[in-house]
């Protein structure tokens, strides 16, 4: 069933964008999708589930590979997990996540709709994305017929087999009966939209391989359907960090979890050996542009980094927004003034007229986890109040500190910098 498409060519407009971006790592009969996505509108889908308010950076590519359908000729299917969010998919999971409530997980879903919305075009038409709801189905299952009906296209000892189940039982952590439930309500998802919408391909990362191949399978056994799977190669920094963290925590894709001045800024702080493979997969720029900026080096290649940070927080958060921060970077750092959009942390008036030890302000702005680290960062000169370095780590910082435009900038390194604003 696995096949990599190194060795094809393909001819369908969807499959070469995905090979040229470097989008694709496994693929189900690679020749006969093509066949399929040349013969007509293909509606393809891939599942989100609801476990927070926004989607992170590390769900783009999909959302990316969501957009190259649409404008392809296809039509994207973006299926909400309002059913699979109360189990919770143990791929990748050390540990069984937080179980959530119905309400909670229907106000995620708002929350992650704003994403999509940004990114595809919704409507009625033959390549309108649309946006079910596998709650719509999945609630209405009896659990007997289910058993009857589907269970016995599984086996236990095939399902033992898949990396989500051997990294739990490897490390000794329970994996619920709940959680061993998800992969065959995955496969009943594909089934569904199969039926619903003639849905022929399921699409998702590369830890999503052995539930997307439930799904293929369990479409050829119960309908005698040929329908395909495709995923992406795990998206790691050339750190080999996962996508989508930073050390302050998740890169947010709504505007109400992280401003587009710290989306832009995770993308201007990308490594030098990110950039190209970065910009295939998160722009839209033409493949010889990108071909150009990745080979600039040295100093030149930070003009390649905002290029990436532009394109992408315009996607995101609209062309403006991406200005404005590129604006407030290049003052904040370039001509070491204040721009009006830094993050900004209140601190009470009445602390500041008491004084407050400057390591005590860094942990409080997030520019330091603790004491001790604001200490080392001090003794190594990267820790600066108002654009001058800080020699003395005891000091306390006081309303006399207080800049022309009433706040107090704080630095860590060259790139991270916090107004403290006494209110």
């Amino acid at each position: 069933m696995t096949e990599t498409i190194d060795n094809y060519t393909p001819k369908s407009e969807f499959l070469k964008v995905m090979m040229e971006r470097g989008f694709i790592h496994q693929c189900t009969d690679p020749e006969a999708l093509d066949k399929k996505l040349l013969a007509g509108v293909v509606p393809a889908y891939i599942g989100f589930d609801l476990t927070a308010s926004s989607l992170h950076v590390g769900s783009l590519v999909q959302i990316m590979m969501l957009r190259h359908l649409q404008k392809s000729g296809h039509k994207p299917v973006v299926l909400m997990g309002g059913g699979t969010t109360k189990i919770g998919d143990p791929s990748g999971k050390d540990e069984s996540r937080q179980m959530l409530t119905v309400e909670k997980i229907n106000e995620n879903m708002q929350g992650i709709k704003k994403v999509f919305e940004k990114y595809l075009d919704f409507g009625d038409g033959d390549t309108d994305a649309i946006m079910p709801n596998n709650a719509d189905w999945l609630d209405k299952l009896g659990y007997v017929e289910l058993l009857r009906d589907v269970g016995p296209h599984f086996t236990i000892n095939r399902m033992m087999t898949f990396e989500s189940v051997k990294l739990r039982l490897d490390r000794e952590n329970p994996l619920t009966f709940l959680e061993f439930n998800y992969m065959i309500l995955q496969a009943y998802d594909f089934l569904e939209l199969q039926r619903r919408v003639d849905c022929g391909l399921q699409m998702g990362g590369s830890d999503q391989w052995g539930n997307i191949i439930n799904g293929v399978e369990l479409n050829r056994r119960k309908d005698q359907k040929e329908v395909f799977g495709l995923t992406t190669p795990l998206i790691t920094t050339a750190s080999g960090a996962k996508m989508g963290k930073s050390a302050n925590g998740a890169i947010w894709l709504n505007d109400d979890m992280l401003s587009p001045y710290d989306f832009w800024q995770f993308w201007r702080n990308t490594d030098d050996a990110d950039v190209g493979r970065f910009l295939k997969l998160f722009t839209e720029l033409p493949l010889d542009e990108i071909a150009k900026l990745e080979a600039l080096e040295g100093a030149e290649i930070n003009e390649a980094k905002k290029v990436l940070a532009n394109e992408v927080t315009a996607m995101c958060h609209g062309r403006e927004a991406a200005e404005k921060a590129e604006s407030t970077a290049k003052k904040a750092f370039e001509e070491r003034s204040l721009g009006a959009d830094l993050p900004t942390v209140e601190v009470a008036k009445s602390e500041l007229e008491a004084g407050v030890f400057i390591s005590d302000l860094y942990v409080t702005a997030g520019l330091g986890k603790s004491k001790g680290e604001v200490r080392r960062l001090i003794k190594q000169g990267g820790a600066k109040i108002n654009d001058e370095k800080i020699t003395d780590g005891e000091m306390k910082v006081t309303l006399d500190n207080l800049n022309d435009q009433g706040s107090i900038k704080l630095s860590a390194g060259k790139k991270r910098h916090i107004l403290i604003m006494p209110k």
